[in-house]
């Protein structure tokens, strides 16, 4: 038993060993196969999780050109970019110099992928995933724009003449933008400048015909040297030998004269050949500078049309945003209107919803209260004799006010001291008036309204009597005259 026990332990150890040595095994094949080299001509881009830089800022990528890295499975990817060269053909055509002439600049340009840490970020951004044919045209865009913007600068002249001037300045242009997107300009190679006016071929003209007639002047100049020190020789050896040689004096006068028409005769064709070759430049200058004024003609009616046209542009430009700003001052006042007379609509809405709330709760109120008093009476007409008595007063108190103002100025009465029921004339006549203001029931019946049996019992009709009474007629008492009754 202890024997199968300990056959076992040793077994699982053995299975643990093999597991940890196959585990190790898969680790380092796993590094072997994610550790890559850089070869010398590429640039080899990792991304994905990156770490961190040390100010705490992320990077899109990470570059390296050379060496190795280990690239992580799962969270990192890499890809190459290529050093190679490109050469760009850039045939510049119609760039406008300084002057306002046109010239074309044909040059070849080397430009490649840059190895400077902070250009290879730009390249990797920019340039990752791209053919050398897409790389090569997008720099060819850059070229062609910065090569106008450094002609536009620098006169025919210097750009001719001065050679190292005008690849710096485009070395300094083109490289400051393609370092933008990852490339360096590795060479520049302006092969030949032409302009269609023709004003470069007239300035080779001009020099090389002043070359020639320098040439001219100094030719002449040694003739006359080698004259003159011939002329001196001849002069001395013939003072030498003058006393000897007297007889040949005629002679030698004779040579003289021969020599000097002969000297005048060159000369003469000397001062023909100057004539004629300062003539031709004369004619050159001339066609040189015809043809620079037809140019420089052709350039200002370029200019003032670019002119007028810009100018034409400020105003449409200007008319247009004032326009735009009359029509948005005009919706903005609409739009003000619009809330106003909406806000003075909200306002009525609201004062008259509030009136209509007021009269409702009132006329609600003034239903309760009345079903309240019916209830409280028990009938309606309980009700309205318990309203018409707390009112009583006051229909009491109008009816008095309705004589209570009367003036009567004068009253004449006429009286014989006797009248019906033991009441005279004057007292009939009194209580007659007070008679005449209408009684409660009256004014009921006028509202159609019926006064309640309690203050108003019905009456019982009585049968007509025909009462014929007979006065005497008595002797009519002297008048009286009653001073009116002011009240």
């Amino acid at each position: 038993m202890f024997n199968l026990l300990a056959n076992s332990v040793t077994t699982i150890a053995i299975i643990l060993v093999v597991v940890v040595v196959l585990v190790l095994m898969m680790i380092l094949l796993l590094v072997l196969c994610r550790y890559k080299k850089c070869p010398s001509d590429k640039i080899m881009v990792i991304y994905g999780k990156i770490s961190p830089n040390k100010d705490g800022t992320y990077r899109s990528a990470k570059c390296i050109h050379g060496g190795a890295a280990f690239i992580w499975p799962f969270i990192q990817s890499y890809t190459f970019l290529d050093l190679t060269p490109l050469s760009i053909s850039v045939d510049l055509k119609s760039a406008l110099s300084k002057q306002n002439i046109r010239i074309d600049v044909p040059s070849i340009f080397t430009v490649g992928v840059s190895t400077d840490t902070a250009v290879m970020q730009n390249a990797a951004e920019r340039l990752l995933g791209l053919q050398l044919k897409e790389i090569s045209d997008l720099a060819k865009d850059i070229i062609f724009g910065q090569l106008r913007l450094v002609i536009a600068t620098m006169d025919i002249e210097e750009i001719n003449t001065d050679r190292d001037k005008f690849l710096e300045a485009i070395s300094r242009n083109v490289e400051g933008e393609l370092k933008k997107i990852g490339l360096k300009l590795i060479n520049v190679n302006v092969t030949d400048i032409s302009d269609e006016s023709g004003y470069i071929v007239a300035l080779g003209k001009e020099a090389a015909a002043k070359a020639i007639n320098d040439a001219k002047i100094s030719v002449a100049e040694e003739n006359r040297k080698g004259a003159i020190g011939e002329a001196n020789a001849q002069m001395q050896q013939r003072i030498n030998v003058a006393d000897a040689e007297s007889k040949a004096i005629e002679g030698e006068n004779k040579a003289k004269a021969d020599i000097a028409q002969s000297r005048a005769l060159l000369r003469q064709k000397e001062a023909e050949a100057m004539k004629v070759a300062v003539a031709a430049e004369n004619v050159q200058a001339a066609k040189a500078k015809e043809e620079s004024y037809a140019a420089e003609k052709s350039a200002e009616t370029a200019r003032a049309a670019r002119e007028k046209a810009t100018r034409e542009a400020d105003i449409i430009v200007a008319s247009e945003i004032e326009k735009r700003k009359i029509e948005i001052e005009a919706d903005a006042e609409a739009e003000n209107i619009r809330r106003r007379a909406k806000g003075e609509a909200d306002a009525i809405f609201a004062k008259m919803e509030a009136e209509a709330r007021g009269l409702y709760e009132t006329l609600s109120k003034q239903a309760e209260g009345m079903d309240k008093l019916v209830k409280a009476a028990g009938t309606a007409d309980e009700a309205v004799r318990l309203m018409i008595a707390d009112k009583l007063e006051e229909l009491v108190a109008t009816q008095v006010e309705a004589v209570k103002n009367l003036k009567i100025d004068k009253v004449t009465v006429w009286d014989n001291g006797q009248g019906t029921d033991g009441k005279t004339a004057t007292a009939n006549f009194v209580s007659g008036m007070m008679k005449s203001l209408p009684p409660l029931d009256d004014l009921y019946a006028m509202a159609g309204l019926k006064m309640p049996k309690l203050i108003s019992p019905e009456k019982i009709e009585k049968p007509e009597t025909t009462e014929k009474v007979e006065k005497a007629e008595k002797p009519v008492k002297p008048k009286t005259e009653n001073k009116p009754d002011k009240k």
